[in-house]
């Protein structure tokens, strides 16, 4: 039969180096697209490496240590800005918001932005997007950072649930899985959702650099393809479903834990339906980004310039 054709074997398959910028159950659908066969099926084996920040892998893509780099997208505009020959082209779509939680002491129904008025807050690393969408939706509400509310960013990553826990701050911005675990334990509770409130920004995002992209059009193709399906599988699926299939990228975790927060993702509709990226979310990205510092995007590129949804478009239009 017709069964399997246009699979290849094994060793046939094309190596593939990926770079994430951290490892993260926000980026489920990537991690089911690996699990589930969905790149084997393309003929191409994954090759996963984790940078430790956006700025080290796009270095990674630079440097030819990486194929493909997935990060947020102001490394792309960044990069385009300092006019550079081969710079970096966006090819497909993860997540559409921001990812970090609001967490409180008390639990607290009716929560508003403009209670944070004269409160303490622990936030991210200066310049981090998170800070500057934290900052964003603080504007937004009337509150100057630093004047009306009281933000520390000069906390490790790694260092800020434990000062929370140990007594600083009245609140704290937290990713996943961290916030649903101080909440089990009830040392904190979620009172906001940091991505909800900033509205949809294209947050992580697959990237080649553009002789890459010229050379290997179809490799593109055929990941794009493979990450359209984990998209299309988790929107599908149960959470617990999901969990489980990704727990292996999570040595360690609690399945119960995990299962929390793909719910608590899918509830405020966190991952892009598609691969494709939207010209107005990446406008407010831009927006978030220079109203927290305006030199830091001197200029805007012109989005058909770092922006190819082709394979995207592709992959939509031959998938159901």
């Amino acid at each position: 039969g017709f069964y399997g054709c246009g699979k290849q074997k094994d060793d046939k398959l094309v190596k593939i180096r990926l770079n994430e910028v951290v490892r993260s159950i926000f980026y489920a659908p990537m991690y089911a697209a690996i699990n589930n066969g969905y790149f084997k099926d393309e003929g191409i084996e994954i090759e996963l490496s984790t940078g430790q920040g956006a700025d080290k892998t796009m270095q990674q893509v630079l440097s030819g240590n990486a194929d493909i780099g997935f990060c947020g997208p102001e490394q792309v505009i960044y990069l385009y800005n300092q006019g550079r020959d081969d710079y970096a082209v966006l090819f497909a779509q993860l997540t559409k918001r921001d990812g970090s939680f609001l967490v409180g002491r008390t639990k607290e129904e009716n929560f508003q932005w403009e209670n944070l008025k004269g409160k303490t807050v622990i936030g991210g690393r200066p310049g981090g997007v998170p800070e500057m969408s934290f900052e964003y939706v603080l504007r937004n509400h009337g509150l100057t950072p630093g004047k009306d509310v009281n933000v520390i960013t000069n906390l490790a990553f790694t260092a800020t649930a434990t000062a929370f826990k140990s007594g600083t701050g009245d609140y704290v911005t937290l990713f996943e899985p961290t916030a649903s675990m101080l909440q089990k334990d009830a040392s904190g509770y979620i009172v906001a959702s940091i991505g909800k409130a900033s509205g949809e920004i294209p947050y992580t995002c697959f990237f080649s650099t553009k002789s890459y992209m010229e050379k290997n059009p179809d490799i593109i193709k055929k990941f794009t393809r493979a990450i359209y399906r984990g998209q299309l599988w988790v929107e599908k699926s149960k959470s617990e479903d999901v969990a489980k299939a990704v727990i292996s990228f999570f040595p360690g975790s609690d399945i119960d834990v995990l299962t929390m927060v793909v719910d608590r993702y899918k509830a405020q509709d966190t991952w892009n339906k598609t691969p494709e990226l939207k010209e107005e979310s990446l406008s407010r990205l831009m927006d978030v980004i220079q109203s927290y510092k305006a030199d830091l995007i001197p200029k805007r590129p012109p989005f058909t310039d770092i922006v190819n949804n082709k394979f995207a478009e592709d992959a939509v239009k031959n998938i159901k």
